[in-house]
């Protein structure tokens, strides 16, 4: 059945407006940009992990675990600032006054609301003084203590507490009570809401007293770094803009150059600039009047934008002066032009628009928002390079010869005696030499590539959000105002990974439900915790772990009536209480130790939960599968949750998501490509043909991704689908020029020739210019987004030269299977250039 129709009237239509009314265009695109600008600014912005843990399941299932067990009595929240002491001997007593000092200088400021400071050198002042309760008689008790009888206190506070020794560096040495490096922890009270978690983003009210407290504590000498969420919440905002301003200057600089190659005349340049600014406004002022927040995965936007619209401005005006170099006039010249260029530049949109709103079906909002403003941003490109430039290429040429301003670089790209039009038709001469034996050897080496590829693997992590722990040495080339600040939250996170066995953030969880007043529950969940996994830190054999059984032997250990109720009803005598568990929970919660309890059981005794330390260098996968594991062996119903176990599930969301949005991107171009050349051409077949490149193309990407160890993240992740939606542009302008110039009475190289000459320069041009505007991505201070524009950059520049390299054989092989064109009497009437002969 013929699906063609005839679109060539709607065509006309737009032509009118092009050609005869370019200043009632221009003016409407200028009152359109006007209005969008109002949607600027009015968008916030979102940073770190957190933006994208909030749609998962195992995220949803935490909070309500925090929601049940942390009942805080008082009416402020809390949040946490850690002290990370390091030096020679931290044990020492001159470090261990500085500590305390430190804590005690930050206790008396009434600025930073401190409720409550721990720290190694204050276990150790009570072990020197159990009767010192303030940090003044702890300094006191340190200050008159002898060199030995400080170290048989440090190992006294260590043998009695066991989060002494985690707040000590691995290589603490027992016996000469020596250590390079400690951690002191610093309770503050606030007045505002705050996630005291790793990967927070945005304003925190921390992030003010934790710069105050650096000050304070660099009064007290020695090296101690003040380090929590409230730093790294503020240093995971500047990251943006710092990587904005390194971005946005650098891609302007290399487009600019590239463009001018391009155009090689100053109107031309300047309608470009304008139309691209154009694009990226309308795009920024829809996500202000949409409530979109600005993220970092968003900085990826405009180098799309730029991407496709530089191709179709390029292709616009190249194509223009086809015609004029013909001998055309300035209005039918462009009529032709946007004749042809506004149907590929509707194939190039849709097929684009599918590639990028693919990534709307993720569970992740930020890349949904991502497809979603990328998809946008790609319409209105197509409105603003087809309709909004031709009008002004008009206006401005028309103007330009009344006036008489010179015409410079006229001539198109590509042109058949420049160098680059003799580079151009290489996939020809493939195609004139075995094109069927250069598709089998394709289809083999892109099926070997699809399988190798699929190795990719798929990670999420705080440290793809953080920059370098040194700025690169390069970026002392830029500018001072563009060279980013110094950033310490990545040195220090690595200092905590290198030097401590677990920190405050490396805690898995499981969460129990079921009753826990049966006899034996509390000897269950203690079982569960021996020998534990691999990525469990272990204590005598037995899981680091604080529950409900660790509150209970704590609070037995300091009220002598708790401690006979809980060994009245120990049958084992292992200070685990086995009986009458509902009496010795209605004890422990009419006690002092209440609140602490609240944690980690509820008031009615069904739910409860335990957090066990894991190896800082652990994996996600090797922490979230032992937990699992660990949960398995509870007597009750239990779920791994936590931190990490979220993490690893916002990766297998990403990989998920990576395969989903593939599968819809290439689905969707197909069904896409096939429909809209019936609609247009009444060739169906040239749409599969169109795709022939881009699975290539694709295949190679994830290839370069495994070859490279670049994961899917959250902005790799997306990567496979922008592929195709990037890809298919270069490949659409080809096949829809072949259509044009090709029949079957027009011999199939020489449609070719004209094809890869007339439009492979232009993509030529495109390519140069987005690679570059893209790929200079790489320089962002972020790793995630320097992979991002290091494999976009890579994949435009695949699909270009997939494009030329496999188009043409495969669009040879495809007009002698549905033309059934002989090879020899072609390939005989055919000259050096592709030119002669019949179908």
């Amino acid at each position: 059945m013929d699906l063609q129709i005839d679109y060539q009237h709607y065509i006309d239509v737009v032509d009118g407006w092009i050609v005869d009314q370019p200043k009632t265009v221009l003016l409407v695109f200028l009152l359109l940009s006007a209005g969008f600008s109002a949607g600027l600014g009015q968008s916030g912005t979102s940073s770190g992990t957190s933006q994208f843990t909030e749609d998962v399941a195992a995220y949803q299932a935490f909070e309500e675990v925090n929601d049940n067990f942390e009942r805080v009595t008082f009416e402020e929240d809390t949040g946490t600032t850690q002290l990370i002491q390091s030096g020679s001997n931290v044990l020492s007593k001159p470090e261990l006054l500085r500590m305390l000092e430190a804590q005690q200088r930050l206790q008396a400021n009434p600025e930073l609301s401190v409720v409550q400071t721990t720290s190694v050198a204050r276990a150790v002042a009570r072990a020197i003084d159990p009767s010192a309760t303030t940090i003044e008689e702890e300094i006191d008790a340190v200050e008159q203590a002898t060199p030995t009888e400080i170290d048989r206190a440090v190992q006294v506070a260590v043998e009695q507490n066991p989060s002494v020794r985690s707040s000590l560096s691995e290589d603490f040495n027992a016996r000469s009570a020596s250590a390079s490096a400690t951690i002191g922890i610093v309770t503050h009270s606030l007045t505002t809401e705050v996630s005291d978690s790793a990967g927070t983003g945005g304003d925190s009210p921390l992030t003010g007293i934790q710069r105050h407290a650096e000050f304070i504590v660099g009064s007290v000498g020695g090296d101690i770094r003040v380090f929590g969420s409230g730093i790294l919440s503020e240093e995971f905002s500047s990251v943006i803009g710092d990587s904005l301003a390194l971005v946005v200057p650098a891609a302007v600089v290399l487009i600019l150059f590239f463009l001018v190659f391009a155009y090689r005349d100053p109107i031309d340049l300047l309608i470009g600039v304008i139309s691209l600014a154009m694009a990226v406004l309308w795009t920024f002022g829809f996500m202000g009047l949409a409530g979109i927040a600005f993220s970092q995965m968003l900085i990826a936007v405009p180098p799309l934008l730029l991407a496709v619209g530089i191709d179709f401005g390029i292709h616009a005006i190249n194509r223009y002066r086809e015609e004029r170099t013909e001998g055309f006039g300035i209005h039918e010249s462009m009529r032709t032009a946007t004749d042809q260029l506004l149907v590929a530049f509707t194939i190039v949109t849709g097929t684009t628009v599918i590639g990028f709103a693919a990534n709307a079906s993720s569970e992740l909002g930020p890349i949904r928002d991502f497809g979603i403003v990328a998809a946008v941003g790609i319409v209105f490109t197509f409105f603003i390079f087809g309709i909004f430039l031709p009008a002004a290429k008009v206006y401005l040429d028309s103007l330009r010869e009344r006036v008489g301003f010179p015409e410079f670089g006229s001539e198109p790209l590509g042109a058949e005696d420049s160098v680059l039009g003799k580079i151009l038709p290489v996939g020809i001469h493939i195609a004139r030499l075995a094109p069927k034996a250069f598709l089998v050897l394709l289809v083999v080496s892109t099926a070997w590539m699809g399988y190798y590829g699929s190795g990719v693997d798929s990670r999420f992590t705080q440290d793809s959000f953080l920059p370098p722990e040194d700025n690169p040495e390069y970026l002392e080339l830029f500018p001072q105002q563009l060279q980013p600040r110094d950033y310490t939250v990545t040195e220090t996170t690595n200092f905590l990974e290198d030097n401590f066995q677990t920190g405050e953030e490396d805690v898995t969880t499981v969460y129990v439900e079921g009753s826990l007043t049966d006899g034996g529950t509390l000897e269950s969940i203690w079982r569960a915790g021996n020998s534990p996994p691999d990525s469990f830190v272990v204590d005598d054999g037995h899981a680091r772990e604080t529950s409900i059984v660790t509150v209970i032997q704590s609070y037995a250990e300091r009220d002598p009536e708790f401690a006979a109720l809980v060994a009245r009803n120990d049958r084992d005598a292992n200070g685990i209480p086995d009986d009458n568990l509902k009496q010795i929970y209605d004890a422990l919660l009419a006690s002092q130790a209440r609140d602490q309890a609240l944690n980690y059981i509820t008031d009615d005794y069904t739910s409860a939960r335990v957090e066990y330390a894991v190896e800082s260098d652990a994996s996600q996968a090797d922490v979230t599968e032992d937990t699992r594991t660990v949960a398995d062996r509870y007597r009750v119903e239990a779920t791994a949750t936590g931190n990490v176990v979220i993490l690893k599930a916002v990766s297998d969301v990403i990989a998920q998501s990576a395969f989903i949005s593939l599968v819809l991107a290439l689905a969707g171009s197909a069904v896409f490509l096939v429909l809209i050349y019936a609609l247009l051409e009444g060739r169906p077949s040239l749409g599969v043909v169109n795709l022939v490149p881009i699975v290539v193309t694709v295949a190679a990407i994830a290839t370069t991704m495994r070859y490279l160890d670049i994961p899917f993240n959250v902005m790799t992740g997306t990567i496979l689908s922008i592929g195709i939606g990037l890809g298919i542009d270069y490949s659409a302008h080809l096949v829809h020029r072949f259509a044009e110039e090709y029949d079957e009475g027009t011999d199939v190289f020489a449609a070719l020739t004209d094809t890869v000459r007339g439009t492979g320069g232009a993509l030529t041009g495109s390519m140069l210019t987005t690679v570059t505007g893209i790929g200079v991505l790489v320089i962002a201070i972020t790793p995630i987004l320097g992979q991002f524009g290091l494999l976009t950059g890579v994949s435009i520049l695949y699909s270009y030269v997939a494009s030329l390299v496999v188009l043409p054989p495969a669009l040879v092989v495809w007009a002698r299977l549905v033309h059934g064109e002989d090879a020899e009497s072609t390939d005989a009437a055919s000259g050096p250039d592709g030119a002669g002969g019949a179908v």
